[in-house]
């Protein structure tokens, strides 16, 4: 989608503009409202529209201007619109005329800020995201016409400035969100690792580990969750160095990459196995993160690390009641093998720790008990550290990708010993969330870590957030980048 700012005001395909609560015009309302006799306040008064947030009103072919479609998007107080509510006018506005036939949305912001017309930009690129690569019976009325975006603002140079990362952002978002959305039999470890590859072109540093390597390093955890499968697993070691100092002890963010989840010998019930493709969310959230960093040049030192595996049920299989050892030594009895991306996680977090890392925080769709604790709204939160959490809930709000915290403690871990080994990779039915949290929380040490499960926010059947398709979100790309840029850039 091509973006463009300017200071010239004209109107051509869809035109969107910002009214505020009480039905307070913003410039472009009021020229606009002139420009076409009338026709917006009219469609006010003949509305129950009083600029509320979120509140919309689209006006077919008015008179008066050439554009054929226009959007007015409520985004309510204008002494309280923040930068999340510049993002959702944007993308309500977006999604209202998409497949209108009309070519270009022009957003006119005259009298706003820069960072508003970049955010509302910003907002309407992420909502423009589908993934019909494979729907070849598509009518040309129902796919997208907007190919185009251009602001009407004061200072198109401020605002294109105050744009040019959220750009990079949005891609890496899109990319996560292209990992999620692709079938297994197109994504698969090998062919994943190869996508982390192509990422050097951004100047990124990447190095694929294949079995070998990891049979080397002792890495029999993760190596075990992928036994089944015909596709060798694979470890993806992205690397940023932004810092003035490269040696800088680094930022290092783990993914969990189980690019299809059977459940293995402990299968999984058929309905909804479908969705299974999307369990290398995490995965998915770190190399997109990586992706958005690297495409703005963040002055700081992250490495993205991503375990790819596939869990299928074969003789060669990991099998419950089997035990393995990890990287770092310890002993595992695997009482069922569909609580496989632990078993990923710590060899992968064991990987990261070589790093020397000043803070290490993994994501995964790790446990479908986090949904039934916070639904779709928030991912999960553990960590050993007050500080790294606290940045981390500072970063989602900021974000818009919300975490909420969880407990971990003795109590709970130990729930996850065992009588065979030094640890089962199940706690029971209680507490699901936290016990996975806990059987990770043994590998890292004193290392600040967080662990965040995204097993409710990496893909969702429906969502109120504009900014957001049906499926897949891209989620933690936006949380890790507002998080880089807040705590690891000086």
């Amino acid at each position: 989608m091509k973006v463009s700012f300017s200071n010239t005001a004209k109107y051509e395909g869809a035109v969107a503009v910002p009214v505020f609560l009480d039905n307070r015009h913003s410039k472009g309302a009021d020229a606009l409202d002139e420009a076409t006799g009338g026709t917006i306040s009219r469609a006010q008064k003949g509305s129950r529209f009083h600029g509320k947030d979120g509140q919309t009103i689209v006006i077919n072919a008015p008179s008066g201007i050439a554009a054929q479609t226009v959007f007015l998007g409520g985004v309510g107080d204008r002494d309280a619109v923040g930068v999340l509510d510049w993002e959702a006018f944007g993308a309500r506005a977006l999604k209202s005329v998409q497949c209108s036939g009309a070519k270009t949305l022009v957003f006119d912001m005259r009298d706003l800020d820069a960072p508003a017309s970049a955010r509302a930009v910003f907002g309407a690129q992420l909502a423009a995201y589908r993934f019909d690569k494979y729907r070849t019976t598509l009518k040309d009325d129902k796919k997208p016409s907007i190919t185009a975006v251009r602001v009407i603002c004061s200072d198109s140079a401020a605002a294109k400035s105050a744009y040019a990362p959220l750009k990079e952002t949005a891609e890496g978002v899109i990319l996560a969100r292209d990992l999620v959305s692709e079938p297994a039999n197109v994504l698969h470890p090998e062919s994943f690792a190869k996508k982390a590859q192509d990422l050097e072109e951004y100047g990124l540093e990447v190095q694929i580990l294949d079995e070998k390597d990891m049979k080397k390093l002792g890495m029999n955890a993760l190596l075990s969750v992928g036994q089944g499968s015909n596709y060798g697993s694979k470890l993806a070691v992205m690397s940023w160095f932004g810092a003035k100092d490269r040696k800088e002890a680094p930022l290092v963010l783990v993914g969990k990459g189980v690019c299809f989840d059977t459940g293995g010998i402990s299968l999984k019930p058929g309905a909804g196995m479908w969705d299974m493709k999307g369990d290398m969310g995490g995965a998915a959230a770190v190399t997109g993160t990586m992706r958005a960093l690297a495409g703005r040049k963040a002055r700081a030192n992250v490495i993205g690390i991503i375990g790819l595996v596939e869990n299928m049920p074969d003789a060669a299989a990991t099998r419950p009641g089997d035990i393995i050892t990890s990287a770092d030594g310890q002993t595992i009895e695997v009482q069922n093998t569909d609580a496989e991306g632990r078993l990923v996680l710590v060899d992968a977090l064991w990987y990261g720790l070589r790093f020397k890392p000043k803070q290490i925080i993994d994501f995964a769709t790790l446990t479908g008990a986090i949904i039934i604790a916070l639904g779709h709204e928030n991912a999960g939160v553990f960590s050993n550290d007050d500080a790294l959490a606290g940045a981390l809930d500072s970063a989602g709000k900021a974000s818009g990708e919300t975490v909420w915290r969880l407990p971990i403690g003795a109590g709970y871990d130990k729930l996850i010993d065992s009588k065979y080994a030094d640890m089962k990779n199940i706690g029971g039915r209680g507490a699901g969330s936290i016990t996975a949290a806990q059987f990770l929380h043994r590998y890292v040490g004193d290392t600040p870590w967080a662990h965040v499960d995204i097993a409710g926010t990496a893909w969702k059947d429906s969502s109120d957030d504009p900014r957001e398709p049906v499926w897949a979100t891209g989620y933690g790309v936006r949380l890790m980048d507002n998080f880089v840029s807040e705590q690891c850039e000086g």
